[in-house]
């Protein structure tokens, strides 16, 4: 008989080993391909984060791109654009089709360079050297005419907001033919050279006629950055408060209010309509977390209603969170490297929402749509807050990311289940994914996954999320069919984990949906 003590049977399924250390030198599971450069697209922003710079970044998703077919690349470019509303991102890829492949350049870039930031934004990458090449070449130079030429002459003056490189400098690059007397004075006008001032687009005049005498002539309908360099009054800022877009409102709250525009009667009420509109929020593409940095920016001179106004668009801006049936327990990560910024750090422009606060985020929106859903935060141990369902989405937040600041537990909440001998449907992780504290409780896999079997034995039908809001390649949980892993703070995310609660996604989950975008 064989020994008994070395070969005896193994309870439950046998855990994969782990494959890869993490950021921590802990173990770990490594994203295929494919998966790591869904997960970098959706999720980085070529800024430093706490583990990794912009630089190891860069060079991780280039390396990525030669792991991967060019159709892959077109794909994640066009869903991390149109879904995850990511920016530099998908300009980096349409980059590197550049070089890969010209003709799925030609097909995406319209989708991915869809306004004049992305398009600035695929010319410098392309400039920098970074892909391969340091010149446009003649098929990025048509796609950049093209984009020109679809523009009416107005639409392309208010897309000339920005530098690094200018409008300006495109038009110097790829030559754009003028097809009208007016196209070529707005060329002209835009490059500094020679230029008939008489057949100038009308809103071109009214902004000149407008930097001319402020006090004369009525505000131009120009984007507020060709304003915001002159010296402007109340009665102008209160002119740009009646009639900005609505990003522009979201973001120059303060701005407004230290202008005194809101003591101009009825322009609290425009502005708070302006925010809380459906289909301009829709429109607008906001993130929920942009809302919950606005709100909590928010000076005391901001009106009441207008804060309001802010939290009835967060409940616009979380629809496609899923109301899912059964029992749904919440994880956010309060650890602390995930008090690091959500999109990086980058001298003079680092976001004041940090990952804790997307997480928190994350976990009371779908609170709110799950008020019977458990919320376990944790750091190396689960902490302990107590949320109410019917507060505000904001307030919730606020409190989960009021909280932790430790290390890193990832398999803290399931092992609390456990102990409690705890029923449930899905369980949702929202972290940086860099667990440490329980490197050596896994055995030959991850602690995670260990106690993520423990609970499948109670629960055969559950299901597991790990939401990922930093660009790393390794998971905690490997993927597979009661396992989804999927990274991005886009209301994207949201839509994914209602179908795979549903049952609704293939084994290979995210990358299947990637795969499905037609180009």
């Amino acid at each position: 008989m064989a020994n008994q003590t070395l070969f005896k049977s193994l309870a439950g399924k046998l855990i994969l080993k782990a494959d890869a250390m993490n950021e921590e030198s802990a173990p770990a599971y490594a994203f295929s391909p494919r998966h790591a450069l869904a997960q970098y697209a959706a999720t980085g922003c070529l800024n430093t984060t706490f583990y990794a710079s912009a630089e190891e970044q860069l060079e991780k998703v280039l390396s990525l791109c030669k792991d991967v077919a060019p159709e892959f690349i077109a794909k994640t470019a066009v869903f991390c654009r149109e879904r995850g509303f990511m920016k530099d991102m998908p300009a980096l890829l349409c980059a590197v089709l550049s070089v890969k492949n010209g003709e799925l350049l030609q097909r995406v870039f319209a989708r991915v360079c869809d306004d004049g930031k992305m398009v600035r934004n695929f010319v410098q990458i392309v400039r920098s050297g970074v892909v391969g090449r340091k010149s446009l070449g003649s098929a990025p130079k048509r796609l950049v005419q093209r984009w020109m030429e679809a523009r009416s002459d107005e639409a392309l003056f208010r897309a000339s907001v920005g530098q690094s490189p200018s409008m300006a400098d495109l038009i110097k690059m790829v030559h754009p033919k003028p097809e009208t007397a007016t196209r070529q004075a707005l060329y002209g006008y835009l490059v500094g050279s020679g230029h008939d001032a008489t057949v100038l687009p009308e809103v071109v005049k009214q902004f000149e006629a407008f930097k001319a005498d402020a006090q004369a002539v009525e505000l131009p309908d120009v984007p507020f950055q060709m304003l915001t360099a002159l010296n402007l009054g109340r009665k102008e800022w209160t002119a740009i408060a009646h009639r900005a877009p609505w990003q522009m409102t979201r973001m120059n709250l303060n701005t407004f209010a230290r202008h005194g525009v809101f003591e101009e009667k009825g322009l609290a009420e425009v502005v708070a309509d302006r925010l809380r509109n459906r289909e301009a929020v829709k429109r607008a593409r906001v993130f929920p977390h942009q809302l919950m940095a606005a709100f909590m920016s928010a000076g005391a001179t901001v009106p009441a209603q207008v804060r309001d106004a802010l939290q009835d668009a967060m409940e616009i801006a979380i629809e496609n969170v899923p109301s899912v049936p059964g029992k749904v327990y919440v994880c956010p990560d309060v650890s602390g490297s995930m008090k690091a910024a959500a999109t990086g750090f980058r001298k003079g422009a680092t976001s004041t929402m940090r990952c804790v606060d997307v997480a928190a985020l994350v976990a009371a929106a779908l609170v709110r749509k799950n008020p019977k859903a458990e919320v376990l935060p944790f750091e190396q141990q689960v902490v302990n807050v107590r949320l109410n369902s019917r507060d505000s989405v904001m307030t919730n937040a606020a409190k989960l990311a009021a909280v932790g600041g430790g290390g890193t537990d990832c398999s803290a909440p399931l092992a609390l289940l456990n102990k409690k001998g705890a029923l449930g449907d899905l369980v949702v992780f929202i972290s940086d994914n860099e667990s440490w504290v329980d490197a050596k409780k896994g055995g030959r896999g991850t602690a995670t996954m260990k106690e993520w079997e423990r609970f499948k034995n109670r629960n055969p039908a559950a299901r597991l999320v790990c939401i990922d809001i930093q660009p790393y390649a390794t998971t905690q949980a490997v993927e597979r069919q009661d396992i989804l892993n999927v990274g991005g703070f886009s209301d994207q995310v949201f839509e994914l984990i209602a179908a795979f609660a549903a049952g609704g996604l293939n084994a290979a989950h995210w990358v299947d949906v990637i795969e499905a975008v037609e180009l």
